[in-house]
């Protein structure tokens, strides 16, 4: 994907390959530690080509033949998980879960009809109009995690190869979200920020509405092996990253 693209235009190419009939391509389902316990639905497609992403295989492939599953399908995958292991908390992760809209928006029918569980929305934010936002308001189960990749337009074309004005995209989410009162925060990846950056974010979060200051979290490169790997190609480094084996419990 060269640097430069739409990820609306990169979106829509995306879901005509991992949409079929309402349902969707995933590749995997499974618990982990992460919100305190959360069971997880990774699905296929993205609409963004982050440098560190930890799930680029089926990003990047979404055409291999990754199973497609209904929205009742992932939500009973879910709930089999939730309930064996203890967990309250569900979420569609691996890539970017709002190319399906349609096909996320049963899942959170499910999940509200259901009434046990509460659902967290992972997005990178770039597809959530104020038409989609007023659908999420419609929901009360539901919290957004809105994952701003860098802190500027510039560092966010650096670590997804995306025009450097898709950026407002994703503030343009938190905006339409706290205008329709759904219940959101922002996460944001650091290691490759400056102060300078960061500090202007903040001033621009605190403007859209000072909850998303006090409520905003930091996120960290992970370096597993092949995060490295492409890291190492394309010449940028970190300046604050971890091993997955060595998270610090904060980051959970």
């Amino acid at each position: 994907m060269e640097r430069g693209y739409d990820p609306i235009a990169l979106a829509e190419v995306t879901r005509r390959i991992v949409e079929r009939d309402g349902s969707r391509k995933y590749y995997r389902f499974r618990g982990g530690r992460w919100y305190g316990g959360i069971a997880t639905a990774d699905c296929v497609g993205c609409n963004l080509r982050c440098i560190f992403c930890w799930s680029n295989t089926p990003r990047d492939n979404p055409a291999m033949g990754w199973g497609f599953y209904s929205p009742e399908e992932v939500y009973r995958n879910l709930v089999k998980i939730a309930e064996r292991r203890g967990y309250r908390l569900l979420r569609v992760s691996g890539n970017e879960p709002t190319i399906c809209w349609d096909h996320l928006m049963k899942i959170l029918e499910l999940v509200e009809e259901d009434g046990r569980f509460k659902f967290i929305l992972e997005t990178n934010g770039t597809l959530i109009d104020e038409e989609k936002a007023y659908d999420l308001s419609m929901f009360r189960r539901v919290h957004v995690r809105v994952s701003l990749k860098g802190a500027c337009e510039e560092e966010f074309s650096l670590l997804t190869g995306a025009r450097p004005e898709a950026f407002e995209l994703q503030l343009n989410a938190l905006k339409h979200l706290a205008d329709h009162n759904v219940p959101a925060h922002p996460a944001v990846m650091l290691s490759f920020s400056s102060e300078e950056s960061v500090g202007k974010l903040i001033e621009r979060l605190n403007e859209i509405d000072p909850v998303y200051v006090r409520e905003l979290e930091e996120e960290y490169v992970f370096l597993y092996p092949h995060v490295k790997e492409r890291l190492r190609r394309a010449g940028i480094m970190p300046k604050v990253a971890y091993e997955p084996d060595r998270v610090p419990e904060d980051l959970v």
